[in-house]
C-alpha cells in the first residue's frame, strides 16, 4: 500500500511539472506577437539614457494594467513593477534597460528609427543599436506571463525597467548604480537578480552563459603631463612632455605584462588618445593621454589603478615633467554568481533546449548590471539574435548601425526570463 502511494504521488507530481510547463509555453506562444509589436514600437521610437519618457510610460502603463504595484520616476525614467504571488517565498529581480545609442540606422528593416539628436555637439541618429528595445519588450512579455501564473508563484517578482545602462549624459548620474543609491534594495529586498542580453554572437534561440567573473570592468584614465615649453631646436631649454608621454605608454604598457597576475584573470589597458602641441617646431607646454582599463579580477583592478599613477607621475619626474592622473571608476567585473549560475542551467535548458545553451568565453565588454551583482546572488546571460544561416563572424556586432536581432528569438528570451523566476522562487520557497 506504501509503494502504491509512493507511485501515486510521484504520478502527480509528474503530471503536475507537465501541466505547469505546458501552461508556460502556453502563455509565451500567447504574448509572442505582442513582445514584437512592442519591440518595434521601441525600435522606432528610441530614447538616449536619463531620457526614455515614452519608453517608461508605456512600461509603467503595462504594469499597471497587470495589476502589479508600480513606481516610476527612479533615477530619472527607471520603472519597478512588484508582482506579488499566491504563495509565501523569496522575491526575486528580472531587470531590463531601456536606452538607445547616439547611431544613425543603416539597417534595413520596415521599422528603421529615424529619430536625430545632437550628441555632444554633432547632428547624428538614435538608434537601438544594442538591443535594449527587445530586452524591453521581452521582459514586458514575461511580466504578462508571470502575471497570468501567480497563483503558482511562491514568492514576488520585482520587474526592474533600468535607464541609462550606456551611460549618463555628461552631468548627470545614471543607470543601474544610481538605482541602487535611491535605494531599490532597501526598499524592495531582492533575494536574487537575473538580466538577459541579446547578441548578434549566437545564432537565435541560443542562450550563453558563464560561471563567475563574465564581463569586464570598464574604467577610464586621463593623464596630464606638464612640461616646459621650447623651441623645438633647442629642446634643453624646456620639458618634453611629448616624450616623456611617450616613456609613460611604455610604462604602463609594462603593468598588465609585468606587473599583474594575469594566470588570475586577464586585463587590458589601452589608449585611446594622445594630443600635445600645434605645430612642428615648438615642444608644447602639455600633453593629454586618455586610455580605457578592463579587468576581470576586482582587487587586480585596484592594483592597476594604484600602478598606472607610480608609473605615470614616476616617470614624469624622470624627465623633469610632472604627471596628473585621473581614474574615473566605470562598471565593475560583471560575476555571475557560481552556485546561483549552476542552480539554472536547468531552467535555461529548458527555455533553449539542451543542444542551444552555450558556455561562453569572458568577454571584455561591460555592463552596469554588475552594481547589482556586487550586492546580492546574480546571473547575466546573453540570448542569440543572428539567423541561424548568416555567418556570426561577418555578421553585424552590437553597437554597429547595422545591428539586427531576430525577432524569432524573443519567444526563448520571453520564456527564459518567466522560467528564471518561477524556478528560483520554486527552489526556494518557504
Amino acid at each position: 500500500m506504501k509503494k502504491s502511494l509512493i507511485s501515486l504521488a510521484i504520478g502527480l507530481s509528474a503530471l503536475s511539472t507537465f501541466n505547469a510547463s505546458a501552461n508556460l509555453d502556453q502563455q509565451v506562444k500567447s504574448v509572442e506577437q505582442q513582445v514584437i509589436k512592442w519591440r518595434r514600437d521601441f525600435h522606432q521610437n528610441p530614447e538616449l539614457g536619463n531620457r526614455e519618457i515614452r519608453t517608461a510610460g508605456i512600461v509603467a502603463k503595462h504594469l499597471k494594467a497587470l495589476g502589479m504595484q508600480v513606481q516610476t520616476d527612479i533615477a530619472y525614467t527607471g520603472v519597478i513593477g512588484i508582482l506579488k504571488g499566491a504563495k509565501p517565498g523569496p522575491t526575486v529581480m528580472l531587470r531590463a534597460d531601456m536606452d538607445a545609442l547616439p547611431v544613425t540606422e543603416k539597417a534595413d528593416v520596415a521599422f528603421k528609427s529615424t529619430k536625430t539628436t545632437n550628441y555632444r555637439g554633432v547632428d547624428v541618429g538614435i538608434m537601438h543599436a544594442c538591443g535594449h528595445d527587445t530586452h524591453v519588450a521581452m521582459l514586458m512579455g514575461a511580466a504578462e506571463v508571470l502575471a497570468n501564473m501567480k497563483g503558482e508563484l511562491h514568492g514576488n517578482v520585482m520587474f526592474v525597467f533600468q535607464p541609462a545602462e550606456e551611460g549618463a549624459p555628461e552631468g548627470e548620474e545614471g543607470g543601474a548604480e544610481l538605482m541602487l543609491k535611491e535605494g531599490i534594495f532597501k526598499k524592495y529586498k531582492p533575494d536574487a537578480a537575473f538580466g538577459l542580453h541579446i547578441t548578434s554572437g549566437l545564432h537565435s534561440g541560443k542562450i550563453g552563459y558563464r560561471s563567475g567573473p563574465a564581463m569586464a570592468s570598464a574604467d577610464r584614465f586621463e593623464i596630464t603631463v606638464h612640461g616646459k615649453q621650447a623651441h623645438g631646436s633647442a629642446p634643453w631649454t624646456g620639458v618634453d612632455p611629448i616624450a616623456a608621454a611617450a616613456q609613460i605608454v611604455t610604462g604602463i604598457n609594462h603593468i598588465v605584462s609585468r606587473q599583474i597576475n594575469i594566470t588570475k584573470e586577464p586585463a587590458i589597458v589601452s589608449f585611446g588618445k594622445i594630443a600635445g602641441g600645434v605645430r612642428n617646431n615648438i615642444i608644447p607646454e602639455e600633453v593629454e593621454m586618455v586610455g580605457t582599463i578592463r579587468n576581470f579580477d576586482m582587487d587586480n583592478r585596484a592594483k592597476i589603478f594604484e600602478k598606472i599613477k607610480t608609473t605615470a607621475t614616476h616617470i614624469a619626474k624622470s624627465s623633469g615633467a610632472t604627471a596628473e592622473v585621473r581614474i574615473h571608476e566605470g562598471y565593475p567585473v560583471t560575476i555571475n554568481n557560481p552556485e546561483l549560475t549552476a542552480q539554472m542551467l536547468p531552467s535555461l535548458e529548458k527555455a533553449a533546449g539542451k543542444n542551444n545553451l552555450v558556455e561562453m568565453g569572458k568577454i571584455t565588454g561591460a555592463e552596469d548590471f554588475s552594481f547589482y551583482a556586487l550586492k546580492i546572488p546574480s546571473v547575466f546571460v546573453f540570448l542569440g539574435g543572428t539567423p541561424s544561416e548568416q555567418d556570426l563572424n561577418t555578421v553585424a556586432s552590437n553597437h554597429s548601425p547595422y545591428f539586427y536581432a531576430d525577432e524569432s528569438s524573443f519567444k526563448v528570451g520571453t520564456k527564459a526570463l518567466s522560467l528564471l523566476a518561477i524556478d528560483y522562487l520554486n527552489t526556494h520557497k518557504k
